[in-house]
């Protein structure tokens, strides 16, 4: 018995000397490792640094360090992305920042780009499995990543087609709500893509003369009678600057000036804006004050007085008294009656001047005789009289 407690003894004495053995040979060595060891290890963590940053670039910043922004660049850029990793990691992250990215590359309207970024998605992955899983947004943040998306291209007027269903039906089935976004907006927008009566190129021209006259003609179409004309304001003496006047002007308008009292002012008020599609341009109206036989008469009965109660009969109550009034017309508004609409090169004060000779010249004789007030909008609001 003694014997073996002894060899156990020994037994573990020498356990513990192997082990403290091996653990000085352990710290020599660790010791006496070579530079060349320790400058691998730390170019090795200088490279997956360097592949983290550009990983995080892909992400977020690497839109922005591109020096030529366009359609070309823009896919190229989607394409690192899907080759960089086969399970695509960070995909919704990297989607965000392409669609914030899509105007400065003027993509914002293509629909090939829109489809590019879908295809970004890893397929079949996200399909629900159960109609709890369809109903409570399985992998939600997958899914408002795509509504997003279809919500920009509803922003800038994009219309989707049929094989993108058939890509968003592959990637969160035929229940997913990003597929249930994209069912309504075919029913909607195929409806108000040509509803407007005022028909818009798309893309709209860039040039600002082309939008004056689209926009003239369009204010200008509430009287079929109405003439647009385009003006040169060097055909004016004295005018200091040179540049064109779009003017919409009808018949009706010019006889209602005519009739116009001279002691009464008129008034160019501007610049408003009209829009056409995302561009806009400034315009400005020639307008006057309604006369006192054209202001609307109003019943003086006063509704407050409860002395005189009228008990209708069988629906029938105290006849009105019917009132006589010339019919005015669509160029007569409540604020004033407008007789002429124009837009110019520089929206100038000498601009409106010639404008003013201009129509002057164009069937308006009275108006030289009239005093014109320059109503501009400004934060002050002031007027600038002429005459």
């Amino acid at each position: 018995m003694i014997r073996c407690k002894n060899c156990f003894a020994s037994f573990v004495t020498n356990r513990l000397r192997l082990q403290r053995v091996f653990q000085l040979r352990q710290l020599c060595t660790s010791n006496e490792k070579s530079e060349e060891q320790k400058e691998s290890e730390q170019i090795k963590r200088e490279k997956s640094h360097e592949q983290f940053m550009k990983q995080a670039l892909i992400l977020k910043g690497s839109f922005e360090y591109v020096a030529t922004k366009d359609k070309g660049n823009y896919l190229e850029m989607i394409k690192i992305f899907e080759n960089k990793d086969v399970h695509r990691r960070n995909h919704v992250e990297f989607i965000y920042a392409a669609l914030k990215n899509m105007e400065e590359f003027n993509v914002h309207k293509d629909l090939q780009v829109y489809k590019a970024l879908i295809d970004v998605m890893p397929k079949g992955k996200f399909i629900p499995q159960n109609l709890f899983q369809a109903e409570f947004m399985h992998y939600p943040k997958q899914q408002q990543c795509m509504i997003d998306l279809l919500e920009q291209m509803e922003d800038n007027g994009v219309m989707p087609d049929y094989e993108m269903e058939d890509m968003l039906v592959n990637i969160f089935g035929r229940r997913g709500h990003p597929v249930r976004k994209f069912w309504r907006m075919m029913y909607w927008m195929p409806k108000f893509k040509n509803l407007s009566p005022w028909v818009v190129p798309n893309p709209p021209p860039q040039d600002a003369f082309e939008l004056a006259q689209l926009a003239v003609e369009r204010m200008c179409s509430v009287d079929v009678e109405s003439v647009i004309n385009i003006y040169n304001t060097e055909d004016v003496e004295d005018s200091v600057d040179h540049t064109w006047i779009v003017s919409g002007q009808s018949p009706e308008q010019k006889e209602l000036l005519t009739r116009h009292p001279i002691k009464s002012a008129v008034y160019i008020e501007g610049p408003f804006l009209i829009w056409l599609r995302d561009k806009s341009i400034n315009y400005f109206i020639l307008r006057g004050d309604l006369p006192s036989n054209r202001q609307p008469v109003y019943d003086e009965d006063e509704y407050d007085d409860v002395s005189h109660i009228d008990v209708p009969l069988f629906g029938f109550g105290k006849p009105k008294k019917n009132k006589l009034i010339v019919k005015p017309s669509i160029h007569e508004q409540s604020d004033g009656i407008i007789y002429a609409v124009c837009c110019t090169g520089m929206s100038t004060k000498d601009s409106l001047l010639s404008w003013i000779r201009l129509l002057e010249k164009d069937g308006n004789p009275t108006i030289k005789d009239l005093a014109i007030l320059f109503k501009f909008k400004s934060p002050a609001d002031k007027e600038l009289v002429t005459t």
